[in-house]
């Protein structure tokens, strides 16, 4: 009998050898993937933003911020405290890879209690084997941890659906709650899980529907009270100046051509598209595509409609809000985000194991969607890999110079900085945040730039060329304290960095730079 002791047994030790199998891949990216870590730069940011909540002048609380939500940064506290962590960024990889491991669990937990074991086995197989999804599970980046509570969630609607029980909706109430707090098509789910357990839980549905509501608004709520307290707007992230919103705005006003996809239902649609075949494989995408349509013929609806909700969330997101794809195949043929079209792997995973109605089938699917990664292994044509690889060579370039000239020259005293991906250069030269002001502390850096020529006091001074700190430099120059610039880092397709030093002989550049290009890396949803 399927409720058996035996049964449970069985279906416990399956689950937990689903477990194992992740976590032994898991580990193996982790080793594989180790020398690009922090290849990203948004990868490299998140990891600073955690160790900057306990390595700050002001730590604590305060510096999460805005904009970017807090679970990833907070799930690397404990690690981010290790210096030799830090610095190479096992500090972030390690929880990373932790969620990977708990949304491969979920994953297959799902398709089983959906559909069967053979579909679980061949979803989870597809899903731990594409390369792309293994490096972004392995280094600190918001996906892996979306994944994780976009399966649990999927896992405790389900169960929630069939057996009318509120403690299910409860339980996916929380897990949805928590997705809330890593990306923001977190919000956009919520309320479409709360319409599926309505309309399929037929005794118990405002009891369930309201239970599940009450525990997933919670991070939505506790995160607008965050940004209303500290930034006194509780939309500070939606349009704030650090917002994708805001760089989007000021980047067109700087003459800048609109992305691909704004305003344009087939862009926006094609790009998405695109960058979900080459995240998931041509093969993959068109098994999984078949795999839809087939769970839609045998009423398999759920399934699909749930995972279908991302993907949907991306293409209203191209489309209205200025968030930008870039693929090597459609113009301007450069990288850039292609990892959001991760968001329609779950799908296509799903839909492929849906087709495994035999253990052929299985095999079949399995072997044909993974057989073009390894055969040849060429990590050229893993677009999430090569996007980290082509957009950070030159950012890799000048925070070794940076880093080396500072490590070199630096006498203890405090350096003003901006944060973003200057935090990096300190980073890598091993010297502690608390040494540096920068915006996340406040009432000083806003003193700073204010009244120059009375708050600034700081030994050293790294700025971007152009950037608001460049210009207070130059601005005191006639009236407060003199700094000298003694080092410019330039290299070619990146923004010049200026290091000063406080001291009587002024030495500046010879012309004053132009304003620098707003930085649009932090548009991570």
């Amino acid at each position: 009998m399927p409720g058996s002791r035996s049964s449970r047994l069985r279906r416990l030790f399956e689950l937990l050898a689903a477990v194992a199998l992740a976590a032994a891949v898991a580990a193996g990216s982790l080793y594989y993937f180790s020398p690009d870590f922090l290849s990203y730069g948004d990868a490299a940011a998140h990891l600073n933003i955690a160790r900057r909540i306990v390595d700050s002048k002001t730590p604590g609380y305060e510096q999460i911020g805005t904009v970017w939500l807090p679970l990833p940064h907070v799930a690397m506290v404990p690690l981010v405290r290790l210096d030799g962590w830090w610095q190479t960024g096992l500090a972030g990889a390690i929880p990373s890879a932790t969620a990977f491991v708990v949304a491969a669990g979920f994953l297959f937990a799902s398709l089983r209690y959906a559909l069967s074991s053979l579909p679980a086995w061949t979803g989870l197989l597809l899903f731990l084997l594409n390369p792309n999804a293994l490096y972004l599970g392995s280094i600190p980046m918001t996906e892996p941890y979306f994944l994780a509570t976009l399966f649990a969630t999927l896992y405790s609607v389900l169960r929630a659906s069939k057996e009318n029980k509120p403690s299910w909706a409860a339980a996916a109430g929380i897990a949805a709650s928590l997705g809330t707090l890593v990306r923001y098509e977190g919000w956009f789910l919520l309320p479409f899980f709360a319409v599926f357990l309505y309309l399929t839980t037929p005794r118990l549905a405002w009891r369930c529907t309201l239970t599940f509501i009450v525990f997933g608004v919670t991070g939505p709520l506790y995160w607008l009270a965050h940004n209303r307290f500290y930034y006194g707007d509780p939309l500070e992230f939606y349009h704030g100046p650090y917002s994708a919103k805001a760089i989007y705005q000021r980047a067109l006003d700087a003459g800048m051509a609109r992305y691909p996809g704004d305003h344009n239902w087939g862009q926006a649609l094609l790009y998405f598209a695109t960058a979900a075949k080459l995240v998931a494989g041509q093969t993959l995408a068109w098994l999984g595509l078949a795999g839809c349509v087939f769970a839609l013929y045998r009423r398999r609806w759920s399934l699909v409609t749930l995972l279908a909700l991302p993907p949907v969330f991306y293409v209203l997101s191209l489309y209205s809000s200025g968030t930008p794809i870039f693929v090597p195949d459609l113009w301007p043929h450069s990288y850039y985000n292609s990892r959001y079209g991760l968001a329609a792997f779950p799908l296509l995973c799903a839909g492929a194991a849906v087709l495994a109605t035999r253990w052929w089938v299985g095999v079949f699917v399995v072997a044909t969607s993974v057989a073009p990664w390894l055969f040849p292994v060429n990590p050229d044509g893993w677009i999430c890999w090569k996007e980290s690889q082509v957009n950070s060579e030159a950012r890799r370039q000048w925070t070794a110079q940076a880093a080396d000239y500072i490590k070199q020259n630096w006498d203890g005293r405090d350096i003003l900085t901006s944060f973003g991906d200057l935090a990096a250069i300190y980073q890598q030269a091993g010297i502690p945040l608390a040494k540096t002001v920068h915006e996340g502390n406040g009432v000083y850096w806003q003193a700073v730039h204010a009244r120059p020529d009375l708050f600034l006091r700081s030994e050293w001074v790294v700025a971007i060329a152009g950037d608001s700190l460049s210009r207070t430099i130059w601005k005191t120059q006639a009236r407060g304290p003199k700094y000298r610039c003694v080092r410019i880092v330039a290299v070619k397709g990146a923004p010049v960095i200026e290091i000063y030093r406080r001291g009587s002989q002024v030495r500046l550049p010879q012309e004053e730079p132009p304003p620098v290009q707003e930085r649009t890396e932090f548009n991570d949803q």
